[in-house]
């Protein structure tokens, strides 16, 4: 089972930074998603930096969202050396 996402920062090119309980961080890559149903309106970007937690997942407004479970076995995680240069 994966963890729950605790929190979420939507980053520039359509990227979610998620932290996971215990800490762990990963980035989600949503572009491959944009073209599909409901996700179409997550391409306006102000609309895409909307997204919440919602009970251990990420939600918007409008009712898209993803499962924990997808957000974390598609996610990368983010390493030292990348957390560093972000900063």
């Amino acid at each position: 089972m994966s963890p729950d996402v605790i929190e979420v920062e939507p980053l520039p090119n359509y990227t979610l930074r998620l932290i996971f309980e215990g800490g762990e961080v990963r980035d989600f890559d949503m572009k491959p998603y944009l073209d599909f149903g409901i996700f179409r309106d997550l391409r306006t970007e102000t609309y895409f930096k909307e997204a919440y937690v919602e009970f251990g997942s990420i939600e918007w407004p409008e009712g898209q969202g993803l499962s924990y479970e997808t957000l974390y076995l598609k996610s990368v995680p983010r390493t030292e050396e990348a957390m560093i240069q972000a900063h």
